[in-house]
């Protein structure tokens, strides 16, 4: 039997296994909570994520200091990601967008099984896409963007883990449905569901509050630095939990709060509202999880909230009658510095609104503080510091040294602590201590990326090439997409005198990074193998 070659894309996209989104998932509970079920359907938690086709904002954007041409369009029901860039063109099909819209939106999509996110974004407040944070200054195309399930919890429900020993490659779905389910914070419905309603459900407002707090706080709150806790995965986290298990949040004393992107919850703890109402007050006073008001009832709806509590005699008649929007001077909505064309909203709820442009003191030499996080220990501080130094602290090496290295002996089966113990002792030149770090991590989990990547490279640099080659093709089998391991792995490859093997190792990595100029120019490179050298 023919078939049209467009009946034939028709039955193979629809094959394909997809996450659901909201609508589908909650309709049982809808069939109860009617209401409450079509508000939330509008609410940006229900649409924080979906089918990409869903969301396609179509338009051209060209990256000045790369050269790069980026268009989003859509094509017989596709969406599509196509580039120009000065080594070639491409075009890349988009599987889910992530981000509801209110801020941005931005995109993911698969090449095999690996999950990806695109380099550029949609931007509400400017209008038009940009590069991700982080990207704006590269001169070339940048590499493939990794999407780990630890980034995914507060966009879609359900989240998977990536297969072991992986970043972001993904046996099936790497999440099961699209958008914020009820049960994410309403927890496991089952027996509610079974029992036609008899059977509770937990309900957020009847929680202590510290229990409350931690189910908008899981989202919600980053603060500069936060970490997870030793033994635990915040995918584990599970609504009626302290995320405080799971979590350990930090920010930088005396630090402006206007200049991070997520700092809601630490705004509004600085707020005289939340520090005279203390436990009485959380998210849940102001904001409405199943409802969110339209631009015409916006205004009425928050002055409501705030009219709750001021609700002194004539004080709405009087209290600038002028103005009914409350937000517009209290909560005014100031761009936070470190992410391009987003405007938030000030939750410190100043009364005075000129405050809203004072810098806090400097407190000289930078700290970090744990925030909403009441179990934090030596060692969560200690990698709280070693994070801040990956994201380009330097001044941080000396505070995540020092506490890793005074606690060594009590991390023997902590693989995080451990895989940043021994990169520590390898860029301090203590190839031993790093070897001890990084074989123990391999005892306790002989996949482990970190670990067979850089202990694979210690080995080269003391000769030892095919065991060291071994541990780079161990951790590239699982990790196809990862420029930088391949290219180390090419390097040492070709050091073997193996030119096959390495050009095989390149050209495998270009399938998922075809416009990345480093993988093409070391390609080139290998055609006289044994010249290159690991590093």
């Amino acid at each position: 039997m023919y078939l049209l070659p467009a009946l034939v894309w028709m039955l193979t996209r629809s094959a394909a296994p997809q996450a659901t989104p909201v609508l589908q998932a909650d309709a049982q509970c809808g069939q109860c909570h009617q209401a409450i079920f079509r508000s939330y359907l509008h609410t940006p938690m229900a649409n924080a994520s979906g089918l990409a086709i869903d969301k396609v904002k179509p338009a051209t954007f060209m990256h000045g200091p790369s050269g790069v041409t980026y268009t989003v369009s859509s094509d017989h029901g596709e969406a599509l990601l196509s580039y120009h860039a000065p080594n070639g063109p491409g075009q890349i099909p988009l599987t889910y967008f992530l981000g509801s819209g209110h801020l941005g939106t931005t995109y993911l999509y698969f090449k095999g099984r690996y999950l990806f996110e695109s380099p550029v974004a949609w931007y509400a407040d400017s209008n038009r896409y940009d590069m991700k944070p982080g990207l704006t200054a590269m001169r070339s195309m940048p590499p493939p963007l990794p999407m780990e399930s630890d980034c995914m919890r507060c966009h879609m429900s359900d989240v998977q883990r990536s297969d072991p020993g992986t970043i972001n490659r993904y046996q099936g779905l790497p999440f099961l449905h699209a958008g914020i389910t009820c049960e994410e914070c309403h927890g496991d419905s089952r027996a509610h569901v079974l029992t036609g309603g008899k059977a509770g459900i937990l309900n957020p407002a009847h929680l202590d509050p510290e229990l409350r707090d931690s189910i908008c706080i899981s989202c919600h709150l980053e603060g500069d630095v936060s970490v997870q806790r030793a033994g635990h995965s915040v995918l584990n986290y599970r609504p009626g939990e302290a995320i405080g298990t799971y979590m350990a949040y930090y920010a930088r004393e005396g630090a402006n709060l206007m200049a991070r992107g997520v700092s809601e919850v630490e705004q509004l703890s600085q707020s005289t509202c939340k520090r005279m109402s203390g436990d009485k007050m959380s998210c849940m006073s102001c904001h409405d999880p199943h409802y969110t008001p339209d631009s015409a009832c916006r205004v009425a709806f928050y002055r409501s909230k705030c009219l709750a509590c001021h609700n002194a005699p004539q004080f709405a008649k009087t209290h600038h009658p002028e103005n009914q929007d409350c937000t517009s001077c209290h909560m005014p909505r100031i761009g936070a510095r470190n992410i391009l064309h987003v405007a938030w909203t000030d939750h410190r709820i100043l009364r005075v609104p000129r405050e809203s442009s004072q810098e806090p003191r400097s407190t000289g030499e930078e700290r970090l503080g744990p925030i909403f996080s009441p179990g934090a220990s030596a060692r969560d501080l200690a990698m709280a510091y070693y994070k801040g130094l990956l994201q380009g602290n330097d001044s941080f090496e000396a505070r995540a040294w020092n506490g890793l290295e005074a606690q060594k002996d009590t991390i023997q089966n902590d693989k995080r602590a451990l895989d940043a113990l021994g990169n520590l002792s390898a860029e301090r030149g203590d190839s031993a201590a790093a070897e001890r770090a990084y074989g123990r991590v391999l005892q306790l989990d002989p996949n482990d990326l970190t670990a067979l990547s850089n202990f694979g490279i210690l080995l080269a640099r003391q000769g030892k090439l095919a065991p060291a080659i071994a541990m780079l093709k161990g951790a590239f089998a699982r990790n196809q997409d990862v420029p930088g391991l391949a290219m180390n792995l090419a390097r040492l490859q070709c050091m073997a005198h193996d030119g096959n093997a390495a050009r095989d190792t390149l050209k495998t990595a270009l399938v998922y990074a075809p416009g990345l100029s480093d993988l093409k120019g070391l390609l080139d490179q290998v055609s006289s193998c044994g010249s290159a050298h690991a590093r």
